[in-house]
């Protein structure tokens, strides 16, 4: 499998992984994907958000869990689940559109024509302010409406179709046309079927009892995980929104313990590369490690041998993954000097420091940047 965000990338070195650390993100044992993984729950009509992630724990047996973007206790629909370390990648989906279906009832019978004028000029930017009962600051915002149609009308009901930014209240929207219209107008359901690159026409959403009965099976045929590995994606996918570096497997651990990214250790960029870009930072296997700032651009990193390539935003991997690979200091402060060890192993293309003796410290490098 090979994940979108890592096609068509430009090679700018040579490099290759060893199979005996990390895992093809399709390949994950099942703990591990566990702690990797994603879950496109959906969510029933009653309980809140929070409710629907315990039970997730639960029935997975996990400590840790995280979903992206509430959904009202009487809301259906589309509530992404990252599992474990995926937590800390799932806020990524937040930079996406979201799709919803509305069912809203007006309070008087409004002609059609008037009804589509003024949904048309709910289009585009408008000024939004979170209703009374919201998880977030009472603030006047501007929130973008990328696409907002009346789907169907039966007498004062009707379904509307609106795909909007994240943080777009559909009730206060449909509260805000009432207003404009005159009579009012109240939600009377709400569905969610798209958040960011996960839409329920391409993707089918995970009931719970079926994530409950896939958990069950698992445990009693231990050998047999083909219904659960349908229900839990790779972390990785949540990631497709935004452009990928890959990286030698000799830098991953230095990223892990707080490292910026520098030039030797990238494998592989995206042809346009633009300064101040948020991207996702994957091994050569195409497990993400975690969310940099592009520094410099794709150009400047083919032409320079050292330096800083990407700031690290977000670690999301756990450190020990990979072998420690950067020379140890005599100092406790790491030093602005400090490099990982070269590379030199043939069956990995990789080499890693011996253990330091007992009065030396193991700070990381300020940098990963150790090349082939």
């Amino acid at each position: 499998m090979i994940l979108p965000q890592l096609e068509n990338l430009v090679k700018i070195d040579d490099d290759i992984t060893s199979d005996k650390y990390g895992h093809y993100p399709d390949k994950r044992p099942i703990p591990a994907l566990l702690d990797y993984g994603l879950i496109l729950i959906d969510k029933p009509d009653g309980p809140t958000s929070h409710e629907v992630v315990a039970w997730v724990k639960r029935i997975l047996n996990i400590e840790k869990a995280g979903h992206s973007g509430t959904l009202d206790p009487g809301a259906t629909g589309l509530l992404p689940i990252g599992l474990g370390e995926g937590t800390k990648a799932i806020s990524v989906l937040l930079l996406g559109p979201k799709e919803y279906y509305a069912l809203a009832r007006m309070h008087a019978t409004v002609a059609e024509n008037k009804l589509k004028s003024v949904i048309a000029q709910f289009t585009g930017d408008i000024y939004q302010r979170p209703p009374q009962r919201s998880s977030v600051r009472r603030a006047t915002r501007i929130r973008r409406i990328y696409r907002f149609e009346m789907v169907d009308q039966y007498d004062r009901l009707i379904l509307l179709q609106v795909v909007c930014q994240s943080g777009t209240y559909i009730r206060k929207i449909i509260y805000d046309i009432g207003e404009v219209l005159g009579p009012g107008a109240t939600m009377v359901e709400l569905r969610r079927t798209q958040v960011s690159n996960f839409l329920e026409k391409n993707n089918g959403f995970v009931k719970l009892h079926d994530l409950a009965d896939a958990f069950e099976m698992y445990k009693q045929r231990n050998d047999d995980d083909t219904k659960l590995r349908k229900l839990i994606k790779p972390i990785e996918h949540c990631l497709e929104g935004i452009r990928a570096a890959v990286i030698r497997d000799t830098a991953v651990d230095a990223l892990c313990h707080g490292a910026q990214l520098a030039v030797p250790g990238v494998v592989a960029l995206p042809k346009d590369l633009k300064k101040n870009e948020l991207v996702g930072i994957y091994t050569l296997k195409g497990e993400v490690v975690g969310l940099a700032e592009a520094l410099m651009t794709k150009e400047e990193i083919e032409d320079n041998i050292k330096g800083v390539a990407f700031s690290m935003k977000r670690i999301i991997m756990k450190p020990g993954t990979y072998p420690k690979a950067w020379r140890t200091s005599p100092s406790s402060q790491p030093s602005s000097s400090s490099t990982l060890s070269p590379t030199s192993s043939a069956e990995s293309n990789t080499s890693i420091s011996p253990s330091p003796s007992p009065t030396t410290t193991t700070s990381p490098p300020t940098t990963a940047n150790s090349s082939s």
